[in-house]
């Protein structure tokens, strides 16, 4: 019977190339999640720290009642122009939840420039309350971002060290 060693054979082959096929799609897409990932986690931290320069230089003109109109909205538009670039980053990066948030809080902070550049300052009632729902947009983006990038998971190695399990009975006290 000849016949069946050569179908068992080609069974074999076949076997094999599927599951060779199988696994190289299964690591290929690990690589573009993790690719994707990693994209995501330098946009995001760059958006973050591109909101966080503009906050800060929008805190140092509602600090400070020496400038006058025309230079506060000058240097309010110029600290601000930076976040329109890294926001259409995100429009074709980021996820669609995240997305969304980043939009909300660049229209707060937008608004915040707004009330810098018109002369507004820090002890004032609107500053305080655009600044505030600012914070309340940054709080929910980050919280978006870090719910994208699986932040809050543990990692499957980390896991797997904290519960160790013991082996054929080698941490048994029994003979």
């Amino acid at each position: 019977m000849p016949w069946t060693t050569l179908a068992s054979a080609v069974v074999g082959a076949l076997i094999a190339t599927a599951s060779a096929a199988l696994l190289d799609r299964s690591r290929w897409r690990r690589e573009q999640d993790d690719r994707l990932i990693s994209a995501r986690r330098a946009l995001y931290g760059e958006y973050l720290a591109c909101l966080s320069q503009a906050r800060n230089d929008f805190r140092s003109l509602a600090r400070d009642q020496t400038v006058d109109l025309a230079e506060r909205e000058r240097s309010a538009r110029d600290s601000f122009a930076p976040c329109y670039g890294m926001r259409y980053q995100m429009s074709i990066t980021a996820a669609s939840n995240v997305f969304a948030a980043s939009e909300n809080a660049f229209r707060r902070l937008r608004d915040v420039r707004d009330l810098a550049a018109s002369g507004a300052l820090a002890g004032d009632e609107a500053y305080s309350g655009g600044r505030a729902q600012y914070e309340a947009a940054l709080t929910r983006l980050r919280d978006a971002m870090r719910l994208d990038l699986g932040a809050d998971r543990e990692p499957t190695v980390v896991r797997s060290l904290a519960t160790p399990r013991p082996l054929s009975g080698a941490w048994s006290d029994s003979p």
